[in-house]
Protein backbone atom coordinates (compact mmCIF):
# COMPACT_ATOMS: atom_id res chain seq x y z
CA UNK A 1 0.00 0.00 0.00
CA UNK A 2 1.65 3.61 -1.22
CA UNK A 3 1.20 6.53 0.08
CA UNK A 4 -0.32 9.66 -2.22
CA UNK A 5 1.10 11.76 0.06
CA UNK A 6 3.13 12.35 3.11
CA UNK A 7 1.57 11.50 6.69
CA UNK A 8 3.17 13.31 9.47
CA UNK A 9 1.79 11.22 11.93
CA UNK A 10 1.83 12.14 16.15
CA UNK A 11 0.10 9.41 19.02
CA UNK A 12 -1.27 11.09 22.35
CA UNK A 13 -2.46 8.86 25.02
CA UNK A 14 -1.59 8.16 28.56
CA UNK A 15 1.27 5.81 30.00
CA UNK A 16 -0.21 2.63 29.65
CA UNK A 17 -2.43 3.40 27.00
CA UNK A 18 -0.69 0.76 24.03
CA UNK A 19 1.14 3.72 21.78
CA UNK A 20 4.05 1.41 21.98
CA UNK A 21 2.36 -0.80 20.00
CA UNK A 22 -0.02 0.74 17.57
CA UNK A 23 3.29 2.62 16.69
CA UNK A 24 5.02 -0.68 15.81
CA UNK A 25 1.52 -2.02 14.43
CA UNK A 26 1.73 1.10 11.95
CA UNK A 27 4.96 0.81 11.14
CA UNK A 28 4.78 -2.64 10.04
CA UNK A 29 1.62 -2.18 8.11
CA UNK A 30 2.43 0.88 6.15
CA UNK A 31 6.16 0.07 5.55
CA UNK A 32 6.53 3.96 3.65
CA UNK A 33 6.14 5.09 7.39
CA UNK A 34 9.68 5.86 9.65
CA UNK A 35 10.04 6.09 12.71
CA UNK A 36 11.97 9.39 14.33
CA UNK A 37 11.69 8.71 18.26
CA UNK A 38 13.87 11.80 20.56
CA UNK A 39 14.28 8.92 23.04
CA UNK A 40 16.27 6.92 20.49
CA UNK A 41 17.92 10.09 19.62
CA UNK A 42 18.77 11.13 22.63
CA UNK A 43 20.34 7.59 23.59
CA UNK A 44 22.86 7.39 20.27
CA UNK A 45 23.91 10.87 20.95
CA UNK A 46 24.79 9.96 24.19
CA UNK A 47 26.02 6.26 23.07
CA UNK A 48 28.52 7.89 20.73
CA UNK A 49 29.55 10.85 22.45
CA UNK A 50 28.64 14.14 20.40
CA UNK A 51 28.49 17.26 21.28
CA UNK A 52 24.83 16.99 22.12
CA UNK A 53 25.00 13.86 23.78
CA UNK A 54 27.97 15.02 26.14
CA UNK A 55 25.87 18.07 26.79
CA UNK A 56 22.38 15.80 27.43
CA UNK A 57 24.28 13.61 29.52
CA UNK A 58 25.73 15.64 31.94
CA UNK A 59 22.37 16.86 32.26
CA UNK A 60 20.35 13.88 32.69
CA UNK A 61 23.67 12.77 35.15
CA UNK A 62 22.48 15.50 37.95
CA UNK A 63 18.91 14.48 37.39
CA UNK A 64 18.08 18.11 35.07
CA UNK A 65 15.47 17.62 32.72
CA UNK A 66 17.12 17.84 28.47
CA UNK A 67 15.49 21.22 27.56
CA UNK A 68 13.33 21.43 24.61
CA UNK A 69 15.58 23.27 22.35
CA UNK A 70 18.23 20.65 22.85
CA UNK A 71 15.36 17.89 21.99
CA UNK A 72 13.98 19.94 18.69
CA UNK A 73 18.10 20.17 17.65
CA UNK A 74 17.79 16.27 17.88
CA UNK A 75 14.65 16.57 15.87
CA UNK A 76 15.82 18.97 13.00
CA UNK A 77 18.96 17.12 12.65
CA UNK A 78 17.65 13.96 11.97
CA UNK A 79 15.10 15.89 9.27
CA UNK A 80 17.94 17.59 8.08
CA UNK A 81 20.33 14.49 8.01
CA UNK A 82 17.28 12.65 5.60
CA UNK A 83 17.19 15.94 3.39
CA UNK A 84 13.86 17.02 4.29
CA UNK A 85 14.58 20.70 5.55
CA UNK A 86 15.94 24.10 3.91
CA UNK A 87 17.57 27.16 5.12
CA UNK A 88 19.05 27.49 8.17
CA UNK A 89 23.11 28.83 8.59
CA UNK A 90 25.86 27.21 7.87
CA UNK A 91 26.52 24.06 9.65
CA UNK A 92 28.98 24.95 12.69
CA UNK A 93 28.49 21.93 14.88
CA UNK A 94 26.27 19.38 13.94
CA UNK A 95 24.80 16.11 16.38
CA UNK A 96 27.03 13.73 13.91
CA UNK A 97 29.70 15.66 14.46
CA UNK A 98 32.33 13.62 16.83
CA UNK A 99 34.01 13.75 19.76
CA UNK A 100 37.24 14.15 18.53
CA UNK A 101 35.73 17.87 16.99
CA UNK A 102 34.60 18.62 20.80
CA UNK A 103 38.14 17.38 21.82
CA UNK A 104 39.46 19.79 19.92
CA UNK A 105 37.97 22.98 21.53
CA UNK A 106 39.57 22.26 25.05
CA UNK A 107 40.71 24.77 26.99
CA UNK A 108 38.54 26.54 25.38
CA UNK A 109 35.16 26.57 27.77
CA UNK A 110 33.34 29.24 26.25
CA UNK A 111 33.54 27.79 22.29
CA UNK A 112 32.18 24.58 23.19
CA UNK A 113 28.52 26.12 24.66
CA UNK A 114 29.06 29.04 21.84
CA UNK A 115 29.07 26.31 19.00
CA UNK A 116 26.11 24.10 20.23
CA UNK A 117 24.40 27.18 21.28
CA UNK A 118 24.75 28.19 17.13
CA UNK A 119 22.07 25.81 16.15
CA UNK A 120 22.88 25.22 12.41
CA UNK A 121 19.40 24.33 11.92
CA UNK A 122 18.08 27.10 13.41
CA UNK A 123 14.91 28.94 10.91
CA UNK A 124 15.67 25.73 8.88
CA UNK A 125 11.59 23.93 8.12
CA UNK A 126 10.51 21.23 5.88
CA UNK A 127 10.94 21.80 2.56
CA UNK A 128 7.98 21.99 -0.21
CA UNK A 129 8.87 18.86 -1.57
CA UNK A 130 9.13 17.08 1.39
CA UNK A 131 5.77 18.50 2.55
CA UNK A 132 3.91 16.31 0.41
CA UNK A 133 6.30 13.97 -0.56
CA UNK A 134 5.06 10.43 0.77
CA UNK A 135 8.80 9.20 1.24
CA UNK A 136 9.12 11.72 3.69
CA UNK A 137 6.52 10.41 5.75
CA UNK A 138 7.13 9.33 9.86
CA UNK A 139 5.88 8.78 13.21
CA UNK A 140 7.10 11.01 15.87
CA UNK A 141 7.46 9.36 19.15
CA UNK A 142 8.26 11.13 22.41
CA UNK A 143 7.59 14.37 21.28
CA UNK A 144 5.91 17.51 21.14
CA UNK A 145 4.71 16.56 24.80
CA UNK A 146 3.02 19.96 25.49
CA UNK A 147 1.11 22.58 23.53
CA UNK A 148 4.48 25.03 24.06
CA UNK A 149 6.58 22.12 22.26
CA UNK A 150 4.34 21.43 19.58
CA UNK A 151 4.07 25.25 18.75
CA UNK A 152 7.71 25.21 18.24
CA UNK A 153 7.61 22.29 16.29
CA UNK A 154 5.24 23.52 14.50
CA UNK A 155 7.77 26.26 13.11
CA UNK A 156 9.51 23.11 11.85
CA UNK A 157 7.93 20.74 10.73
CA UNK A 158 3.87 20.82 10.92
CA UNK A 159 1.92 17.46 12.07
CA UNK A 160 -0.70 16.67 9.88
CA UNK A 161 -2.16 13.85 11.93
CA UNK A 162 -2.30 13.89 15.84
CA UNK A 163 -4.22 10.29 17.37
CA UNK A 164 -5.75 10.74 20.27
CA UNK A 165 -5.96 7.27 21.90
CA UNK A 166 -8.56 7.04 24.52
CA UNK A 167 -9.00 4.19 26.81
CA UNK A 168 -11.11 3.78 30.13
CA UNK A 169 -8.30 4.53 33.10
CA UNK A 170 -9.78 0.93 35.18
CA UNK A 171 -8.52 -1.01 31.78
CA UNK A 172 -5.35 0.79 31.72
CA UNK A 173 -4.84 0.70 35.58
CA UNK A 174 -5.06 -3.49 35.14
CA UNK A 175 -2.86 -3.42 31.96
CA UNK A 176 -0.09 -1.43 34.19
CA UNK A 177 -0.33 -4.15 37.00
CA UNK A 178 0.35 -7.15 34.28
CA UNK A 179 3.36 -4.97 33.08
CA UNK A 180 6.99 -6.60 32.34
CA UNK A 181 9.57 -5.46 31.03
CA UNK A 182 12.97 -6.06 29.83
CA UNK A 183 14.87 -3.32 30.66
CA UNK A 184 18.42 -3.76 28.30
CA UNK A 185 15.91 -3.26 25.22
CA UNK A 186 12.58 -1.75 26.59
CA UNK A 187 10.49 -4.45 25.14
CA UNK A 188 7.23 -4.63 27.03
CA UNK A 189 5.44 -7.24 27.87
CA UNK A 190 2.06 -7.94 29.58
CA UNK A 191 1.38 -11.32 31.20
CA UNK A 192 -3.40 -10.50 29.79
CA UNK A 193 -2.53 -9.93 25.93
CA UNK A 194 1.00 -10.44 25.41
CA UNK A 195 2.30 -12.62 27.38
CA UNK A 196 6.33 -13.83 26.66
CA UNK A 197 6.76 -17.07 25.16
CA UNK A 198 8.47 -18.09 28.88
CA UNK A 199 6.59 -16.63 31.94
CA UNK A 200 9.42 -14.14 33.10
CA UNK A 201 11.79 -14.10 30.24
CA UNK A 202 12.40 -11.81 27.46
CA UNK A 203 11.66 -13.70 24.02
CA UNK A 204 14.55 -12.27 22.02
CA UNK A 205 17.31 -12.58 24.58
CA UNK A 206 15.78 -15.13 27.84
CA UNK A 207 16.77 -12.60 30.01
CA UNK A 208 14.98 -11.80 33.51
CA UNK A 209 12.19 -9.48 33.09
CA UNK A 210 11.39 -7.26 35.49
CA UNK A 211 7.95 -5.25 37.12
CA UNK A 212 9.01 -0.85 36.73
CA UNK A 213 8.79 0.36 40.53
CA UNK A 214 6.96 3.09 39.19
CA UNK A 215 3.90 0.74 37.77
CA UNK A 216 2.20 1.10 41.83
CA UNK A 217 -1.74 2.31 41.54
CA UNK A 218 -0.33 5.41 43.34
CA UNK A 219 2.71 6.19 41.47
CA UNK A 220 0.56 5.75 37.99
CA UNK A 221 -2.44 7.97 39.24
CA UNK A 222 -0.38 10.97 39.53
CA UNK A 223 1.56 10.03 36.39
CA UNK A 224 -1.74 10.13 35.01
CA UNK A 225 -2.92 13.17 36.76
CA UNK A 226 0.35 14.73 35.25
CA UNK A 227 -0.85 13.62 31.52
CA UNK A 228 -3.78 14.83 31.77
CA UNK A 229 -2.87 18.20 32.93
CA UNK A 230 -0.73 18.66 29.90
CA UNK A 231 -1.96 16.63 27.03
CA UNK A 232 -5.73 18.68 27.46
CA UNK A 233 -3.94 21.84 25.95
CA UNK A 234 -1.68 19.79 23.36
CA UNK A 235 -4.75 18.16 22.01
CA UNK A 236 -6.10 21.81 21.74
CA UNK A 237 -3.75 22.95 20.25
CA UNK A 238 -3.99 20.24 17.37
CA UNK A 239 -7.48 20.44 17.44
CA UNK A 240 -7.38 23.88 16.56
CA UNK A 241 -5.11 23.03 13.95
CA UNK A 242 -7.73 20.38 12.21
CA UNK A 243 -5.66 17.50 12.51
CA UNK A 244 -6.78 15.87 15.64
CA UNK A 245 -8.43 12.23 15.75
CA UNK A 246 -9.58 10.39 18.35
CA UNK A 247 -10.04 6.75 18.68
CA UNK A 248 -11.66 4.92 21.88
CA UNK A 249 -11.25 1.17 22.49
CA UNK A 250 -10.59 -1.14 25.66
CA UNK A 251 -7.21 -3.10 24.33
CA UNK A 252 -4.87 -2.38 21.29
CA UNK A 253 -6.78 -5.44 19.25
CA UNK A 254 -9.93 -2.93 19.29
CA UNK A 255 -8.01 0.18 18.43
CA UNK A 256 -5.85 -1.20 15.60
CA UNK A 257 -8.44 -1.55 13.04
CA UNK A 258 -10.07 2.06 13.48
CA UNK A 259 -6.64 3.35 13.15
CA UNK A 260 -5.99 1.88 9.98
CA UNK A 261 -9.10 2.52 8.73
CA UNK A 262 -8.29 6.23 9.31
CA UNK A 263 -4.73 6.15 8.13
CA UNK A 264 -5.53 4.60 4.80
CA UNK A 265 -8.83 7.68 4.58
CA UNK A 266 -6.43 10.03 4.94
CA UNK A 267 -3.03 9.21 3.26
CA UNK A 268 -3.56 6.34 0.95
Amino acid sequence: MRLRRAARVILVGAPGVGKGTQSERLLTRFPQLSAISSGDLLRHNVKNRTPLGIKVEKTMKTGGLVSDDLILRLITNELGRRGWLFGGRPNLMTLSSSIGEAASLDGVPDAFGSALEADPLAGATLSRQASEDPAASFLLDGFPRTAAQARRLDDIVPINWAVSIQTPLGVIMERISSRWVHEPSGRVYNTTFHAPKVPGFDDITGEPLVQRADDTEEVYRARFQKFQETSEPLLEHYAKKGVLWEVHGMSSDEISPKLYQEFERRFL
